[in-house]
């Protein structure tokens, strides 16, 4: 009786490595996607990187303000401080913009349900009332699973999250957040800081020519 080949044997050896190989390839490969997604995920580096809805409800950048400094503030059309805040807000906007500074409001209805119309009613009353030049963005949440991206970053960049209407955050022409102040801040407080900004932002340019 003949002896059974050993051959066959011998040549899935080799095959069976081969395979093990390519399985811990492919598992390495997972793991170091599965890293990369957790570790590496890209970040958004600065305020004028957001998207946002305007009055309309059309998409816009904010990157169109990049370059400027601007005072984002929640606004509110019903509140006890509407009147002395939209007031001093767009003479800001009148001293110092629009070339180098802008005002950014967002309305949001979360404190104390003062402000409670469309879009079209805020836009209407801020404008009709006040005058406003500034931009008003489509109404916000601040906080909660709904909070506004671009807001958010606000918060998280100073720890500090609104309660209640008026907050306001400086950011300058890259998009990072330097200053912060509450509703009762006197606006004088704000206007050197502004004034101090743009002056920054005009000598720049002035070099850079």
């Amino acid at each position: 009786m003949e002896a059974l080949s050993t051959y066959p044997l011998k040549c899935s050896v080799p095959k069976a490595k081969v395979f093990l190989v390519f399985l811990s390839m492919v598992l390495c490969t997972a793991m170091l996607c599965l890293l990369q997604l957790k570790f590496f995920k890209p970040k958004v580096k600065d305020f004028y990187s957001f998207e946002v809805k305007n009055m309309k409800g059309q998409i816009i950048s904010l990157g169109k303000f990049r370059g400027k400094a601007a005072l984002v503030v929640n606004v509110a059309s019903q509140c006890q401080r509407t009147d002395v805040q939209y007031r001093a807000l767009q003479e800001l906007h009148r001293e110092y913009g629009p070339s180098h500074f802008t005002v950014l409001a967002f309305p949001c209805n979360q404190f104390g349900d003062s402000e409670p119309g469309s879009n079209l009613q805020i836009d209407a009353f801020a404008r009709s009332n006040y005058g406003i030049t500034f931009p008003i963005f489509s109404k916000i949440k601040i906080f909660g699973s709904e909070a506004e991206p671009a807001f958010k970053f606000l918060t998280d960049s100073t720890k500090k999250v609104p309660r209640w209407n008026f907050w306001k955050y400086l950011v300058n022409p890259q998009g990072q957040v330097v200053k912060f102040w509450r509703p009762e801040d006197p606006i004088e407080n704000i206007r050197g800081e502004v004034a101090a900004l743009v002056r920054e932002i005009i000598l720049k340019k002035k070099e850079d020519l």
